[in-house]
């Protein structure tokens, strides 16, 4: 993959020129992982790195400066950016143990955003970039989430976001989560961005139940069942087919 720098002024490139030389180290890292066991086989050309103001008013208006298409990674490399827009999930909530986790927010937390970016483009998603998107989205990111985790995060990493997103999730169900997670994808970037990210919070806690409890840690065999309702014709929702419906009420 090629690197795209797209900062206004030099100043702030070389601010970041060292932590973006250590996520592209990692990322090749996990790069191997993904095409030695998760069918990435046709990588995006380029990550283009920039600025929060950049990303989500010049090149996109999704909200979040961290995203892919089929083509390019857009991703801030910027934690003090990364933290404030974590702790703006909060939206006023009084979870004092939660803030001080997304004030403190790790590079190496920082660094799992970008891996799930790269994890959109292995193949054994079944929804292409151009498609719609939508009836299983939330199996793609929530999976999107839990591969790099896994894979890249200590235990006690992987437990303090864990926690966080349950916490999250438990705090705002009342309010956000009415409607049925089949429905991610539809509208997904209107609203604030504790609801915006609401979806996103429960998808990653769904699969990694998927895994971890139905699947008894096999993530092949959740990919595999995810497959064959696929090929079955998509006859249910996703969340049927995966006898899920309880796990969100």
């Amino acid at each position: 993959m090629k690197h795209i720098f797209a900062f206004e002024v030099k100043e702030e490139y070389e601010k970041h020129q060292d932590i973006i030389e250590r996520f592209n180290k990692k990322l090749k890292e996990y790069q191997q992982v993904l095409e030695n066991e998760y069918a990435l086989r046709d990588l995006p050309k380029a990550i283009l790195w920039t600025n929060e103001e950049l990303a989500t008013t010049v090149f996109s208006e999704i909200p979040i400066p961290a995203y892919t298409n089929k083509s390019l990674i857009y991703m801030s490399p910027d934690l003090v950016t990364w933290r404030n827009i974590l702790v703006k999930q909060l939206d006023g909530k009084k979870l004092p143990d939660i803030q001080k986790f997304y004030e403190n927010f790790s590079e190496n937390q920082v660094f799992i955003i970008l891996a799930h970016e790269l994890t959109h483009h292995s193949d054994l998603f079944l929804d292409e970039f151009e498609d719609e998107r939508e009836d299983s989205i939330w199996f793609e990111e929530g999976m999107c989430f839990y591969l790099p985790r896994k894979i890249l995060l200590s235990d006690e990493e992987f437990n303090d976001i864990t926690f966080a997103e349950m916490k999250l999730v438990e705090t705002f169900k009342d309010k956000y989560g009415k409607h049925s997670i089949d429905n991610f994808g539809i509208s997904s970037y209107q609203g604030n961005l504790s609801s915006i990210m609401f979806d996103y919070w429960r998808s990653y806690l769904a699969v990694k139940y998927l895994v971890e409890v139905r699947a008894n840690n096999n993530v092949n065999s959740v990919f595999e069942e995810y497959h064959n309702w696929h090929e079955e014709g998509r006859k249910v929702p996703l969340t049927q087919y995966f006898g899920l419906n309880s796990f969100f009420d």
